[in-house]
């Protein structure tokens, strides 16, 4: 299985820390949150990785460059940003019509992704995507989804300003990407495509520590959590 991971972004929310280092490179106890991801996704038999560029481009290039993965990494630069959509429509090749992982590199998680992958195998046929869900602290920053009695999700909310719950979004998807051809002028995922999947998608829910590191906030409980858990480093 082949996976997209999303690190292009500019990390305004993290500044200044990002005035002088790519998002996907900020150290979390120590080490660059794209090292964390890259042994995850490879540790549970991904077998390649595609990860697009854009915010000192030229240091994630020499980190892959200098990393033992990369002979499996593909580095796609955007001049311009495309978008979260924008940037899988453009790669949608990548995956070579094979189920695939599509994920943001700007979270700290613990999701078993062979739990993930398992959980998309046997989901309803129906769906085309599955989702990782968890319990938002602030629904408000998140896109909420509603599921029923399958765990398809039945409704979801992009950042509600009053959210009727707190099962969120946690970016890490697994695809059919052949499904996604005619999303061809989407640039949002989360607003351009997701909203038009309803009943086509299936939640997979997990209680594992998972993080969106974008803020400075965020980024200290991520922090915290590997210092008091350092087997996992």
């Amino acid at each position: 299985m082949k996976a997209i991971l999303l690190a292009a972004g500019l990390g305004t929310r993290l500044r200044p820390i990002t005035d002088s280092i790519p998002k996907c490179l900020v150290p979390i106890a120590g080490r660059p949150l794209l090292q964390i991801w890259l042994e995850q996704l490879f540790h549970h038999g991904v077998s390649d990785v595609l990860i697009n560029t854009h915010h000192f481009a030229e240091s994630v290039v020499e980190f892959v460059e200098q990393s033992e993965f990369h002979d499996r990494v593909t580095l796609v630069h955007e001049s311009r940003l495309l978008g979260t959509a924008g940037t899988l429509m453009a790669n949608l090749d990548f995956f070579g019509g094979q189920t695939g992982l599509f994920l943001h590199a700007d979270n700290f998680s613990e999701v078993d992704i062979t739990e993930l992958v398992h959980a998309h195998m046997t989901r309803p046929t129906k769906c085309i995507l599955t989702m990782t869900t968890f319990i938002a602290e602030d629904p408000r920053s998140c896109g909420i989804v509603e599921v029923d009695s399958q765990n398809v999700i039945t409704s979801f909310i992009e950042k509600p300003e009053h959210p009727h719950g707190s099962l969120a979004n946690g970016a890490l998807y697994v695809i059919e990407p052949e499904e996604f051809r005619d999303f061809v002028d989407a640039q949002d995922f989360s607003l351009d495509i997701l909203p038009h999947l309803i009943g086509r998608m299936y939640s997979f829910f997990t209680t594992k520590t998972h993080i969106d590191i974008g803020t400075s906030n965020n980024l200290s409980n991520a922090q915290s959590f590997l210092e008091r858990h350092r087997e996992l480093l």
